[in-house]
């Protein structure tokens, strides 16, 4: 048994297609096809279901799928104490961010990360929390940028900033006079949410329903952006909830729309988030490192009351 098979085996446990894992580990399909039979045989087993189209694992090669991915994993940490130790930092890092952090937080700090770290190749994907949870946990993602907290005891999460919430308030709605805003003030029947899907439309709701037990029938219209939202509540069909790092980038006259918090501010919890047995620790240090240091000069904001972005219950 070696962990080059292992690794053969995880590559057609995803892919279900032989020749589609041989593309991926940049080997021919009959080595790779070899190699996962040798390694049956050694087991005197089959891993594979290949009567199944696409190939299905047999139930025994669903465990040894679970216990070769750790092996694999193992393995790879062997380089990443060699990198440690060595200072090194760099390599392919696979990071997930949410939509209502991407448009505002990538630009901010993307630049000044790869000057400081030119080895570091970085492969980005937009997601939504669950999508992360689930590739971080498969192990094709080695970090996230999330609202938090997850309550996953597999997952590990190092906070980076607390974003407030701030109000987007047009003049034909009944607060728009308000200076500040009280929670209690909000109700659902006359706010536009994101789509569902996104954990900042369910912090929103759960905000809500914190003061007043109101239900989805309400919910007038959703959409799948916040520069949308700005724009129907601008049209006078409601009003809505921005993260703050999203009003810094509208312009004057929208700016006049804005409504803060009393406090203490509702707010989201955004973290950099990881597997539990993650490697590649010093990149995820250089990412922290770096985020903190831009975020320091854009938020200020101390007394927050941090809102869930899991969905509750009902």
């Amino acid at each position: 048994m070696t962990i080059t098979q292992l690794y053969y085996v995880l590559a057609v446990a995803e892919n279900q297609n032989f020749t589609k894992a041989a593309e991926k580990c940049f080997v021919t399909q009959p080595t790779l096809s070899m190699q996962i039979q040798k390694l049956e045989e050694e087991l005197s087993i089959q891993i594979f279901d290949r009567s199944k189209k696409p190939i299905e694992l047999t139930d025994v090669g669903k465990k040894i799928v679970t216990q070769a991915r750790n092996i694999v994993n193992e393995s790879y940490r062997i380089q990443d104490i060699v990198d440690q130790q060595k200072g090194f930092i760099g390599g392919e890092f696979k990071i997930g961010i949410i939509p209502t952090i991407m448009p505002t937080l990538l630009p901010m700090f993307l630049k000044n990360f790869i000057k400081k770290h030119p080895k570091v190749k970085l492969k980005i994907e937009e997601l939504t929390t669950e999508e992360i949870i689930s590739r971080i946990k498969d192990g094709h993602l080695d970090a996230a940028i999330a609202a938090t907290p997850l309550q996953d005891d597999s997952i590990k999460e190092r906070v980076l900033y607390f974003e407030p919430f701030v109000s987007y308030i047009p003049k034909s709605h009944r607060l728009h006079s308000n200076k500040k805003i009280d929670v209690a003030d909000l109700d659902i029947s006359d706010m536009l949410l994101l789509e569902d899907g996104h954990c900042f439309r369910d912090g929103v709701i759960n905000l809500c329903k914190a003061f007043k037990n109101q239900s989805d029938e309400h919910f007038q219209l959703e959409s799948g952006s916040i520069e949308t939202l700005i724009r129907l509540s601008n049209e006078g069909l409601g009003m809505t909830l921005l993260p703050y790092l999203h009003t810094l980038e509208i312009n004057e006259k929208e700016k006049e729309n804005l409504h803060f918090f009393n406090d203490p501010a509702p707010a989201r919890e955004v973290s950099l988030i990881y597997h539990k047995s993650e490697l590649k620790m010093q990149i995820i240090e250089a990412l922290q490192d770096v985020i903190s240091g831009v975020i320091r000069g854009a938020i200020a904001f101390q007394n927050v009351k941090i809102i869930s972005p899991l969905p509750q219950k009902r």
